[in-house]
């Protein structure tokens, strides 16, 4: 077990509520369960226990099958468990996440925008983005699995004491 190095919402609460609002903000009307699959899929690419966990849950309460969650980890070679929809942002999320080349390649971002507008679109970058910032913050503080309560930002019995 991971030891925490600090609390995010106890150091710097005046960061945290506007993470909190730009990710709130960057969900709006996308399907809450795509939303979960992309927060776990980028989590899992940046190794953060915590988003796993948390996101897991949630996306568990979005109606997500745990079957779709296991394969999530190999949604490329799980043909016929995910739309196309959800495999173009799938892809998105992995060239917005993983930069290797430096940017994100166009034939990607058109596949995404082949399914979503403009609004949408600029919405699923953002959800990406923040997700990639979450798990950024959570793994460089050590923020233990269990430490806020899913879908929330309220800590969990553990983590309040």
């Amino acid at each position: 077990m991971t030891t925490a190095r600090l609390s995010l919402l106890t150091a710097a609460p005046d960061l945290y509520a506007p993470m909190l609002a730009l990710t709130k903000a960057a969900k709006k009307n996308l399907d809450p369960a795509l939303v979960e699959l992309l927060q776990i899929r980028t989590s899992q690419l940046n190794h953060c226990a915590f988003c796993l966990d948390m996101h897991t849950r949630d996306a568990r309460a979005a109606g997500e099958t745990e079957e779709r969650i296991r394969l999530l980890d190999a949604w490329e070679e799980a043909t016929g468990y995910y739309t196309e929809q959800e495999r173009a942002a799938l892809a998105l999320t992995e060239a917005v996440t993983v930069l290797t080349d430096g940017f994100v390649p166009d034939a990607v971002y058109d596949r995404a925008a082949a399914h979503f507008d403009d609004t949408a679109l600029a919405h699923l970058i953002a959800v990406i983005t923040m997700m990639n910032s979450w798990n950024r913050l959570n793994v460089a503080a050590r923020t233990p699995i269990g430490g806020l309560l899913p879908g929330t930002a309220a800590p969990s019995a553990d983590a309040a004491s």
